[in-house]
């Protein structure tokens, strides 16, 4: 039975598959692929880069040469990658699988390059040296807890969604005000209405019924990460010469803990639990996130009839039969 939302919405299909990390997207991409006339798109801030391969999980040759991914390898980690880019990118891509009779897969679990492509980025002014600078001042004579104060005074729905210490995005809101003099939430509310994305989209979002499971998981992964010569990996990247640790690359979960320790900050075992923990609590934010994706079919990838479930879903998305 064809999709009930096909006769009134005409824009060509695209599919979101989500989830945090380590929970099978990419198998499930790569055998919805088999099943239906789909191509991928990664949305992966890590696996754009390339030389990240073990530590971000990356698909492997053979995986690649079956299902190819768009958006992957297509930068070096010495240059920086944003969510603007990536939805000039994948829109683009996009585009060219929809013209070639077949249907874009997002597959990842980048919540912000989902949002930005999805509904675009708020037109926010450019940074001010001379408003920052001042805001640092006042921050330094009352706090951030009271700069946060001022926020919920101008924008209360932004200062509810900011922590009161998290200066960076504190310092964001209120220069924006001041620059604009729209508030943050406007600003984000007028780039949605003008920034629709040209597709009908059906989201799944894979999401552990028992957290324990993933973060047993975790665990697991990273070890045979570290057994396939992660830190090897990641002893090459050093060796250039040319990256440093606060670009993004570098930053990535897994990479920064493994740069600290071959620094000498920690030992091998600290440098372990450290990116096992960091891995988790990313898993915890992406999950957090899902849930708030109200519109998404939620699929547990651990329950019986998981790939059964997805391709019910896809098939009648795209008014294809699932026998």
């Amino acid at each position: 039975m064809p999709d009930p939302t096909c006769a009134s919405d005409q824009r060509p299909p695209a599919i979101f598959l989500m989830g945090p990390t380590a929970t099978g997207k990419t198998a499930l991409a790569c055998a919805l692929a088999e099943r239906f006339p789909l191509q991928l798109v990664s949305v992966d801030s890590a696996l754009v880069y390339r030389g990240l391969d073990i530590g971000a999980a990356k698909p492997d040759a053979a995986t690649l040469a079956c299902h190819p991914h768009a958006l992957i390898d297509i930068r070096d980690p010495a240059d920086p990658y944003s969510a603007a880019q990536f939805r000039a990118d994948a829109l683009a891509a996009m585009r060219v699988i929809s013209t070639g009779g077949r249907v874009p897969l997002l597959v990842g679990g980048t919540g912000l390059y989902f949002r930005a492509l999805e509904h675009g980025l708020s037109a926010l002014p450019a940074a001010d040296p001379e408003v920052r600078a001042r805001l640092r001042i006042d921050a330094e004579r009352t706090g951030w807890p009271a700069l946060h104060a001022r926020l919920a005074r101008l924008d209360p729905p932004a200062a509810a969604r900011i922590r009161p210490h998290d200066a960076q995005r504190i310092q964001r809101a209120l220069e924006a005000i001041e620059l604009s003099g729209h508030t943050l939430t406007a600003l984000h509310a007028q780039s949605r209405s003008t920034a629709r994305l040209p597709y009908r989209v059906l989201k799944l979002a894979l999401i552990p019924r028992t957290r324990e499971t993933l973060r047993a998981r975790i665990a697991l992964r990273f070890d045979a990460m570290l057994a396939a010569g992660f830190l090897d990996e990641v002893r090459r990247l050093r060796a250039r010469g040319d990256l440093a640790p606060e670009l993004p690359a570098v930053r990535a979960v897994g990479y920064r803990q493994a740069w600290q320790h071959l620094a000498g900050a920690t030992d091998a075992a600290t440098f372990r639990q450290q990116a096992i923990d960091a891995t988790r609590q990313l898993a915890k934010r992406q999950t957090t996130w899902l849930r708030g994706e109200l519109d998404a079919r939620v699929i547990d990838p651990d329950a019986a009839g998981c790939m059964a479930r997805a391709c019910a879903a896809v098939g009648l998305h795209l008014g294809l039969s699932t026998a």
